[in-house]
């Protein structure tokens, strides 16, 4: 099957006791047994629920993985996956993380012994440098949050598979309609699904794929002892949301690409962020590397932009309309927001500024709406 008819039929074949087309939302916390300790399938939703195994057995397709495991959010996402590590492990993650990402290294798992280096992995010799005897796992993002770097998941892959470290990929901000890192070599690909996959700002969760079973295993018995679970009916929401991922990806791309090419033209503007523009440093990259599955390049639907100050900044945020100010992203509505004060606060001003979060950063989410809309409110802010 093709992405979008997987997207509606993976794991969720028509209910065969009622014929009922949409699958059925199961509630229940616990399922009756023939026999003590021999369940028929499910025993408690903590362990397992069908709504939620019909949602991972979807994503796994979508990500051409073996395993899924949905959790409540993407930040419970991203600790599963760390779960495997143990005290005296190193991780070598992206600089320009995610905010809650960073802080969830830095202030809770540093503590209990873990430790963590900061580096551009769009620059593959940074990489080998920082990589250390004890170095365990590689976390990517890519592209980054806010500025949107590029990195290159297969030779990445090809490094880690050298040195026996596991690559894992965020792969929020493309959905597995644009990239698939599974393919490219990756072991673990995670998302935040309240973003691009639930895509209407009306669920929290978080999804993780893999193809490695031992890996699976651990991340399956994590879910289990830890709970850190999403309830059935935000599985059941977020399976409604994946039948139309590709049809609004390609919208948020098209809408995406167009906004950039105006910001390009505005004085106003010191900067614009997008991999979709020719200026951009890693566009080559990102046109052989993010994909839709008819084979035309997918630039996704975040775009950055540099004011030249928090005053600009802020003046262009207060002044839009369409695009509201607001965290998260990847919804069917268009938001904005100043990374510094918002959802990268927790990193700490010096870092930062190294990294190149600045003041007068603004982040788009772009939504499905009118193209010529955003373009128009957009305009007037800018004025």
């Amino acid at each position: 099957m093709k992405f979008a008819t997987k997207a509606i039929h993976a794991g969720q074949p028509p209910d065969i006791g009622s014929g009922a087309v949409v699958l059925p939302l199961v509630q229940s916390t616990t399922f009756v047994q023939k026999e003590p300790g021999k369940p028929v399938r499910f025993e408690y939703s903590r362990t397992g629920n069908p709504t939620r195994k019909a949602l991972e057995d979807n994503i796994a397709a979508l990500e051409e993985g073996e395993f899924g495991f949905a959790f409540a959010s993407g930040m419970a996402a991203i600790a599963a996956t760390l779960s495997i590590l143990r005290p005296g492990d190193h991780v070598l993650a992206t600089a320009n993380l995610y905010g809650g990402t960073y802080r969830y290294f830095q202030e809770v798992l540093r503590p209990y012994g873990l430790s963590f280096s900061f580096v551009d992995t769009s620059d593959l010799s940074s990489v080998q440098a920082a990589l250390r005897p004890d170095t365990k796992m590689l976390f990517v993002e890519t592209p980054t949050n806010p500025l949107l770097v590029v990195s290159d998941i297969s030779a990445l892959a090809a490094l880690c598979r050298e040195r026996k470290i596991l690559l894992v990929v965020d792969n929020t901000f493309l959905s597995p309609y644009f990239q698939r890192p599974l393919t490219l070599g990756a072991h673990v690909v995670v998302h935040s699904s309240t973003k691009y996959l639930g895509g209407h700002s009306d669920i929290v969760g978080g999804l993780v794929v893999t193809t490695e079973k031992i890996l699976a295993e651990k991340l399956a018995f994590y879910q289990n002892a830890a709970g850190p679970v999403p309830s059935p009916y935000d599985c059941w929401l977020t399976l409604r949301s994946l039948k139309t991922l590709a049809v609004r990806m390609r919208q948020h791309n098209e809408n995406a690409l167009k906004i950039a090419r105006f910001l390009q033209q505005q004085r106003s503007v010191k900067r614009v962020f997008y991999p979709g523009l020719e200026t951009h440093p890693q566009h080559g990259l990102a046109r052989r590397q993010q994909l839709d599955p008819k084979r035309a390049p997918g630039f996704g639907g975040m775009i950055a932009l540099e004011l030249g100050g928090r005053e600009g900044a802020f003046a262009f945020l207060k002044r839009l309309r369409l695009f509201a100010l607001a965290e998260s992203l990847g919804a069917v509505e268009s938001l904005a927001c100043h990374p510094a004060s918002m959802t990268h606060a927790s990193v700490p001003e010096e870092e930062r500024r190294r990294i190149g979060i600045t003041e007068g950063l603004v982040r788009l989410s772009v939504g499905i709406e009118d193209a010529e809309d955003l373009i128009e409110d957009l305009r007037q802010a800018l004025s």
